[in-house]
């Protein structure tokens, strides 16, 4: 039958090798990252490339994104609301709960169609 103390010794045993096995990891890794990034480098200097070319999306305006200047999201009009709970859809995508809801119930999607704006 195992002691208490020959437990604890195992466990201490099992420990340091843990840790030793942890070191063993981290260096390996340190060591492959190390001849990746060798190995990137060179790709990138054979074929012309900084840093600041990964930044950017390829093919995608790189100048503009390079200087910072990006595109403000355009707001889509409102199509379809809930008069009694103010909830709203722009028509895109999938149908929201609510609408989806009252149209189980047998409303119509006409009901909650928006006016459009008068044009000037």
């Amino acid at each position: 039958m195992t002691t208490l103390q020959d437990l604890r010794a195992k466990q201490e045993e099992l420990r340091k090798q843990q840790e030793e096995i942890a070191r063993s990891i981290e260096e390996f890794r340190s060591s492959q990252r190390a001849g990746v990034i060798a190995e990137i480098k060179a790709m990138m200097a054979q074929h012309g490339l900084t840093v600041s070319d990964l930044e950017t999306p390829a093919g995608r305006g790189s100048r503009a994104a390079a200087e910072g200047k990006t595109r403000e999201p355009s707001k889509v009009a409102i199509k379809y609301r809930d008069a009694e709970t103010g909830s709203t859809w722009t028509g895109r995508g999938l149908k929201p709960r609510w609408l989806t809801s009252a149209l189980e119930a047998g409303r119509s999607l006409d009901e909650f169609l928006v006016e459009a704006p008068a044009a000037e």
